[in-house]
């Protein structure tokens, strides 16, 4: 009796993750399909606009407090509204405009980062695929370590 009366909160604890749906692996991608994506001329348009406008927000990024915690006191009023771009503006006063210059000139480097990757792509994903089996292969004969010991 008093073992019924154990099992019936572990049987009613249990329920609710037998009844959910086993969930499907997501499927690889298309590696004709990533390339695809990488070789876009548009793509490369979208990640140097992101870039430029990650640039753009990184200046507004609060340094001061992060500058006196480095060396070791406690920051002033000023520092607590110093940003990346009143450092940068310490040394170099078109500081911003040189970031934003340096971001236009990085889209051909973008571009034939984008189209090396879209190259190397099937090596990479075959590479992946060898080393998935290849740990399958050196996991089979592992110990179940649920497996009474003698």
């Amino acid at each position: 009796m008093r073992t019924k009366l154990l099992l019936i909160p572990m049987f009613l604890g249990a329920s609710p993750a037998l009844a959910q749906a086993p969930v499907a692996p997501k499927a690889a991608p298309d590696t004709a399909q990533i390339q695809r994506v990488l070789n876009d001329p548009a793509m490369a348009d979208r990640m140097a606009r992101v870039m430029q406008a990650m640039s753009r927000s990184f200046m507004n990024l609060p340094v001061g407090e992060v500058q006196a915690a480095v060396e070791g006191r406690a920051p002033t009023a000023a520092e607590r509204r110093m940003t990346v771009r009143d450092m940068g503006r310490r040394d170099n006063r078109n500081f911003e405009r040189d970031v934003q210059q340096q971001m236009a000139n990085a889209r051909p480097m973008l571009e034939q980062g984008m189209k090396a990757l879209g190259e190397a792509l099937p090596a990479m994903m075959q590479g992946m695929t060898k080393a998935g089996e290849a740990i399958e292969r050196a996991t089979a004969n592992l110990p179940d370590p649920t497996y009474p010991k003698r």
